[in-house]
């Protein structure tokens, strides 16, 4: 169990990194899932009721400073939903360290995409549609890629793969 415990993370963020990249958006599903693993690998790990409180505090700050965000139209709602569950994996010891990654990368993302939009698309890519989604200047910046990213790399230091390991 201890196994497929690890793997849990690694391929939801997986799968709303490529959500984002291909449709612009991070289900719901995504997000619930996300929940619903911490909370029972929680149990699992025998994570002290105290500090899974702490998680979801730390969830709910993050989700009410993202949902700023997103209605100052800065970041997507699936971005923010994104940053707030990932942040109760990571409770207080490395969610800002997770957000400082995920501002890194959103910045360096951002430049990219900034930099390939000016750059005209093949006449063989023109009719793939995500292609034509992430390339319009009017599209937003998948910035689910970089909060994945941001998260498997500070996943091994959360208290959840640490316990699942130990």
């Amino acid at each position: 169990m201890s196994m497929l415990g690890l793997l849990i993370f690694p391929a939801f963020m997986a799968f709303a990194a490529f959500s984002d990249m291909l449709t612009m958006r991070i289900s719901n599903k995504i997000v619930l899932g996300l929940i619903v693993s911490f909370v029972i690998l929680a149990m699992i790990v025998g994570m002290p009721l105290s500090l899974f409180g702490v998680h979801v505090g730390i969830a709910l700050l993050v989700l009410i400073v993202s949902f700023i965000l997103f209605s100052l139209g800065w970041v997507g709602g699936g971005d923010a939903k994104l940053a707030a569950v990932t942040a109760l994996w990571f409770g207080p010891y490395i969610s800002l360290v997770y957000l400082i990654y995920g501002a890194l990368f959103g910045g360096a993302l951002t430049l990219v995409f900034l930099g390939v939009r000016m750059i005209p698309i093949p006449a063989q890519l023109k009719d793939v549609v995500w292609i034509n989604r992430l390339h319009s200047s009017v599209s937003g910046i998948p910035y689910g890629i970089a909060l994945a990213a941001a998260g498997l790399l500070v996943y091994p230091q959360s208290v959840i793969f640490i316990g699942l390991i130990g």
